[in-house]
């Protein structure tokens, strides 16, 4: 087989193009939580897909039924229409993830994307109360599109918007100043004090984890108190969960461990189980106020990713599959805290929860220089933060503990590498 002329992606498509800068080879094939490249090379996955890929490459039972879901001449693309596949989702969404929970929520399928669901949640928050502002918090990352752009922090992608994003006040995350301020209490000034300048809003929105904005962990009290004050203020309480949901952090959705009832619940990425987009916009069933096509997408229909997302699910029948997980991130974070301390030079501190890890370097240019050394060593891993100086650990939650181990130590040989450190130092 002849191989690929990198020449058509560097003349070819546009200059945006960015993952495979990090990553200059072009992969052929991939399966659980490893990848090859079109040498031949292989690569340990701890990217998975940005969290898109949380059950890992190509799951055979989620293969087969989609194979199968094919052969059979089954509907493709639905928009909205009533389908079997749709059915046995909700149904299964139901019985496996919301009712074990206790959460009573409906369902809405906006266009497959994370920004397409965040929009919906914006929009409906707005429509319910009749408010216009929605709170958002330093770091937030939410979508591309003008409105989740809006209650994006990050200033670089911000810019790219090309017109004021108005309508959004952003209020300090927890531990954004320092860890002894709890800065709610800024938050709740604001809310309560008249001169403030800050109307009530329509909704707050935020990650309990945020991904791209460097791995941020919100304190469980931190988001206990944020509910309270939502539900004083009569402000609706949006959790995006895209990329910090569906097992990342641990359990199904983020916001469990801190026994949170969002109003609103955004979901994308893994909620599809094979990598297909899919997007849900979940809410309690008393603000479901929209009008039939009211806001709608033309891919929201997609079958594929209903047969998949439903042999997904069956992972989380049964407390072994989150059990599991929970072992595996508590593998990977005494690894991390134990490279903190072998390696001071790194000046680094441990970042987030679950699955989802990472170490923030003092020096922002240490993260990158660590994933590019891992890269070469086989593992793809990347980088998060405004200045990139979180290297972040997104492994499948799937991947088998000699996998995981495997790339701990690639890890390590990158931080080796990184600080210019030649012999392994002895624990």
């Amino acid at each position: 087989m002849n191989k690929t002329d990198m020449k058509i992606f560097e003349e070819k498509e546009s200059e945006v193009r960015s993952y495979c800068r990090s990553f200059p080879a072009v992969f052929t094939k991939a399966k659980g939580s490893t990848m090859w490249d079109e040498d031949g090379n292989e690569y340990i996955d701890f990217f998975a897909g940005a969290g898109a890929l949380n059950y890992g490459h190509n799951d055979e039972k989620m293969k087969q039924a989609l194979v199968d879901y094919i052969m059979s001449d089954g509907i493709t693309h639905s928009l909205d229409m009533a389908t079997s596949p749709k059915a046995t989702f909700l149904t299964a969404f139901n019985q496996i993830i919301l009712e074990p929970r206790g959460l009573n929520y409906k369902v809405m399928f906006p266009g497959p994307t994370g920004t397409n669901t965040v929009e919906a949640a914006l929009k409906l928050a707005r429509k319910v109360t009749g408010r216009t502002d929605i709170i958002s918090f330093t770091n937030g990352f939410h979508g591309m599109t003008i409105g989740s752009l809006s209650v994006t922090g990050n200033a670089f992608k911000r810019k790219g918007a090309g017109i004021p994003l108005t309508n959004v006040v952003t209020m300090p995350y927890d531990n954004f100043l320092t860890d002894e301020l709890d800065t709610l209490d800024y938050l709740e000034q604001f809310l309560t004090e008249g001169g403030s300048g800050v109307d009530i809003p329509a909704a707050v929105i935020l990650e309990t984890v945020q991904g791209e904005g460097g791995i941020n962990a919100a304190r469980t009290e931190w988001l206990q108190r944020l509910e309270r004050l939502c539900k004083e203020h009569d402000i609706l309480m949006i959790i995006d969960d895209v990329q910090a949901g569906i097992g990342r952090t641990g359990t199904f959705f983020s916001f469990e461990e801190a026994g949170l009832t969002p109003d609103i619940v955004c979901l994308s990425k893994s909620i599809g189980g094979y990598g297909l987009p899919l997007a849900l916009t979940l809410f309690k069933p008393e603000l479901d106020i929209w009008e039939p096509g009211e806001h709608n997408g033309t891919f929201r229909g997609n079958n594929h990713a209903f047969v998949t997302a439903t042999v997904a699910l069956e992972n989380w029948k049964t407390p072994d599959f989150q059990d599991s997980i929970q072992r595996k991130a508590e593998l990977v974070h005494h690894f991390l805290t134990a490279i903190v301390e072998k390696y001071p030079d790194l000046k680094g501190t441990v970042k987030g929860r679950g699955l989802m890890k990472g170490i923030r370097c003092e020096d922002c240019s240490l993260a990158g220089s660590v994933a590019a050394e891992a890269f070469k060593r086989g593992l793809i891993m990347e980088t998060a933060g405004f200045d990139d100086e979180v290297f972040k650990l997104f492994p499948a939650v799937t991947i088998p503990e000699e996998t995981l181990k495997a790339g701990l130590e690639i890890i390590e040989e990158s931080v080796r590498a990184a600080l210019g450190i030649k012999e392994p130092i002895l624990n």
